[in-house]
């Protein structure tokens, strides 16, 4: 276990945290534990984790700019279910990009887990990108990662990830319960 482990392991809790509860902190905090979290998956050889790091701060600097300044017409943006249409268009690109990205981590690096790990990094940015946009199924996106990281950080003997990515877990169900009370209260109060 190293420094950077610890670190990424204490910014990424308290990152997840503040996104349940909508506080706008989750997206520098969050930037840490991404920049920490590259450096380690890249030289644990987990190629598409780290690529994911990279588009993570492209995402969470979207989603800190959308949580500041809101929607259509600089509206607060409120948290909200995801229509059919995005919910598809998420689906599509998920699995296209995971095709893509497992066909070249398989063929030309020693990835450890060239096509598990595509697809998990696919649905972490569908997960991502949902979570900038204030949707609540980015909450079961996350719970689907996060089990399948659980097992390949075990593996990988990053243990103390695999106990973040837990954590992750717990509080994706919090998440999700929690804001679908929120859509709920917004509801009665329109």
């Amino acid at each position: 276990m190293t420094w950077i482990e610890i670190i990424g392991f204490i910014t990424g809790i308290i990152g997840v945290y503040l996104t349940i509860k909508e506080n706008v902190w989750c997206f520098p905090i969050g930037l840490v534990n991404v920049i920490l979290s590259l450096y380690l998956f890249s030289i644990q050889h987990l190629y598409a984790d780290a690529l994911q790091q990279i588009v993570y701060i492209i995402l969470l600097s979207y989603g800190w700019i959308q949580w500041l300044n809101g929607n259509h017409g600089n509206h607060l943006l409120q948290i909200s279910k995801s229509s059919s249409r995005l919910m598809y268009m998420c689906l599509i690109s998920g699995a296209l990009f995971t095709l893509l990205l497992g066909t070249l981590l398989y063929h030309f690096t020693n990835a450890s887990f060239p096509w598990i790990d595509s697809a998990a990094t696919s649905a972490a940015f569908v997960a991502q990108y949902l979570v900038a946009r204030k949707k609540i199924e980015n909450w079961l996106v996350w719970i689907g990662v996060n089990i399948t990281y659980i097992g390949i950080y075990l593996y990988k003997d990053l243990h103390l990830y695999a106990i973040l990515f837990f954590v992750y877990l717990v509080f994706s169900f919090w998440g999700y319960a929690g804001w679908k009370k929120q859509i709920k209260a917004h509801a009665a109060s329109v």
